[in-house]
């Protein structure tokens, strides 16, 4: 059998012609789907809204970065509790306020990073740093992906092995499109057996303009969300380094974490000025990579058109929506699991050596920290700034890198 590392990459979907690359497109759609339309479903945002600018926010990451990352920019879990205790206060449109200012703190510290040079970011970043990071993005995603497939194990587990099946045997096109063929697979399993409830389709409207808002600001909404940024730049600069490991390119050179910086700062900014949450780039996009190895960037860029079609036809998002968690569950399980591979590929191919304790503690300490659930609360001023998870793992990984001794 045909190992995973030798299966020929894709990186120009457009010899494979137009159905073959609609079909990719359509897979990422579908991954990225549950995560996006969840964070609007907890902030009471408008959930067409939302993937209308996870569109439009994908076009713009892509055209700010040369259009070299194949990365899907989805809604942001990170700003969910700031928003709610803003729009507890002052209202949903004050909360995305801050996030619009957040999105221009990016930029300020991408700007930063040009003036002063990239380089002297990416050499915190070696793989004794990188590869934990990396591992802890996938395991810190894995709860989610458990807790969605035991609402249902059976449709779980078809969805699991339909994936895993197809990613191992198949041959040709098929080889590369698993998840959808796991989804659609797995879709008309649950049909049949009665665990779809299309009522949400039936109410749903063909056509419609979402209900764009504009945000509004004052100064305590946006000191108590825009500080998340400083957080969320270091989730940015891991997931960067996750996209590059899985595709084998160096992105924090080309097209260069300033960019990449710009492009995440201003998908977020336009997100939420008119109605949307933060966006991010997604792992979960990031585990199809691995799985299929078809890595053309403008397969995310069919995707971002997707989703802003989605948000354009409502009954069509409605139909996705219908599809249970269970079975996006099962498929994650492969996905997240993969990425956390990724991470440890990335300490065996660059033969970091835990022999060395110097080598031994700075992983263990970002693999606890960022799966343990601690929390580092920074008071500045009259509001508090939560690091913690991936960011926090990242800073301590990077602090011991530069204090131990070689």
């Amino acid at each position: 059998m045909e190992s995973q590392k030798n299966v020929h990459a894709i990186t120009d979907v457009t010899e494979l012609g137009m159905p073959k690359m609609l079909t990719l497109g359509l897979q990422h759609t579908f991954t990225m789907f549950g995560a996006t339309v969840l964070v609007p479903i907890i902030t009471g945002l408008d959930i067409s809204v939302s993937l209308l600018l996870a569109g439009v926010g994908t076009l713009i990451f892509h055209f700010i970065t040369k259009g070299k990352v194949p990365a899907f920019l989805g809604s942001s879990f990170a700003f969910i509790a700031p928003m709610l205790a803003v729009a507890g206060t002052y209202g949903l449109e004050y909360a995305r306020g801050g996030i619009v200012v957040a999105g221009f703190v990016y930029l300020i510290l991408a700007g930063l990073m040009h003036v002063f040079g990239s380089d002297k970011v990416i050499k915190f970043f070696p793989p004794v740093v990188t590869g934990p990071i990396i591992m802890v993005i996938g395991l810190k995603l894995a709860p989610t992906a458990i807790s969605m497939a035991q609402t249902d194990w059976l449709l779980a587990f078809i969805a699991f092995c339909i994936v895993t099946g197809v990613s191992v045997y198949a041959k040709g096109f098929l080889k590369v499109i698993p998840v959808i063929i796991g989804l659609i697979g797995t879709y008309l399993i649950a049909v049949i057996l009665g665990r779809v409830d299309f009522s949400s389709v039936k109410d749903a409207a063909m056509l419609g303009v979402p209900a764009f808002k504009l945000a509004k600001f004052n100064l305590d909404a946006v000191l108590t969300v825009a500080p998340i940024a400083l957080a969320t730049m270091v989730e940015h600069v891991g997931d960067i380094l996750a996209i590059g490991a899985t595709v084998e390119k160096d992105f924090m050179k080309d097209p260069g974490l300033t960019r990449t910086l710009m492009g995440d700062g201003i998908a977020t900014a336009v997100s939420a000025m008119f109605g949307g949450p933060a966006n991010t780039t997604y792992s979960e996009n990031t585990g199809v990579l691995a799985l299929t190895r078809a890595w053309d960037p403008k397969i995310m860029r069919i995707a971002a058109v997707m989703a802003i079609c989605l948000g354009l036809i409502p009954k069509l998002g409605a139909l996705i929506s219908t599809i249970p968690g269970a079975i996006i569950g099962g498929i994650s399980i492969i996905l997240f699991g993969m990425i956390a591979s990724i991470g440890a590929r990335t300490l065996v191919e660059h033969q970091v050596d835990f022999t060395k304790a110097r080598n031994l503690i700075i992983a263990a300490v970002i693999v606890v920290l960022g799966l343990g659930g601690a929390v580092l609360p920074i008071q500045m001023g009259a509001f508090t700034v939560n690091i913690e998870g991936m960011a926090l793992a990242a800073i301590a990984g990077i602090v011991l890198n530069v204090i131990l001794p070689e």
